[in-house]
């Protein structure tokens, strides 16, 4: 496919995806969701990928919606928009299966590295993503009540599974600007970077799963982990039993043990 408002690689079993709009600070635009959106799904179905990585060009993350396109927007297209999304797929959450909240359900780790401003619609995208890398000069607001608008696309709900419950409201009602240090302090973000080192750090830690980790183990897992919050504690350990019992049947499981047993690395397959 050829992308518009992003760039596409694979490298060392890592893809990259890079929202391209660097001198609108990668401000979202309809064919940037049509963009992300497919190379999500292409990374997820490349057996030679196994961890995704999500940043943007230039100096910024993603500013937010492209106001220009706000300007002119039909209240209606929110409602018509659900038209354009994949056919439903019954092997996945149906929660995981909505306009913008279907990173949960690619069962690959996502790292954003949010190399600069993250706010409204970015920031939506970066709390869908597994893990944030963010430089220590980031600044993160949710914008929206400062628009006249109310919490989109799901924030409402994974803003305070990441931060709690107060601090989603206070980000989420302020829409206040905040800085890298409170961000890393109440959980929203994983790691902090000098501007110079971000990217480094991003991919020595993607490196290092694609390399050492088990794909069918950190599959499970993710899944496993984005399923707690519909479970109950005896739910989410017979699951964990389930798949234990079949885990230990896999070759990654054998992997596993013979690459610790001969001080060697794993040679994982992913089953």
């Amino acid at each position: 496919m050829d992308y518009q408002d992003i760039l596409y690689s694979v490298g060392d079993r890592v893809a990259t995806i890079t929202l391209n709009r660097p001198d609108r600070m990668n401000a979202w635009t309809p064919t940037m969701e049509r963009d992300v959106r497919h190379a999500m799904e292409a990374a997820a179905a490349d057996d030679g990928v196994r961890v995704i990585v999500l940043t943007g060009a230039g100096r910024a993350f993603c500013a937010g919606a492209d106001m220009d396109a706000l300007k002119g927007l039909d209240p209606n297209d929110i409602k018509r928009r659900g038209g354009d999304l994949p056919a439903f797929d019954m092997n996945r959450r149906p929660d995981w299966q909505t306009r913008y909240g279907f990173y949960p359900s690619i069962a690959k780790p996502i790292i954003a590295m949010l190399n600069g401003a993250t706010a409204g619609i970015g920031l939506v995208h970066a709390l869908y993503c597994d893990l944030r890398f963010a430089t220590d000069n980031t600044v993160f607001t949710t914008a929206f009540s400062r628009r006249g608008l109310i919490a989109e696309h799901g924030i409402s709900w994974m803003l305070p599974h990441i931060v709690g419950h107060a601090n989603a409201l206070d980000l989420l009602l302020s829409a206040r600007r905040v800085s890298s240090e409170e961000a890393l302090r109440i959980g929203l973000v994983n790691r902090l970077c000098p501007p110079d080192k971000l990217r480094e750090e991003t991919y020595a830690y993607a490196r290092d799963l694609a390399d050492f980790v088990s794909p069918s183990a950190m599959a499970v897992i993710k899944r496993q982990v984005y399923d707690v919050p519909f479970q109950t504690l005896a739910e989410a350990t017979i699951d964990a039993n389930r798949e234990m019992h079949v885990a230990l049947q896999g070759a990654d499981f054998r992997e596993g043990v013979a690459s610790f047993m001969e001080k060697r690395p794993p040679k994982f397959k992913g089953g």
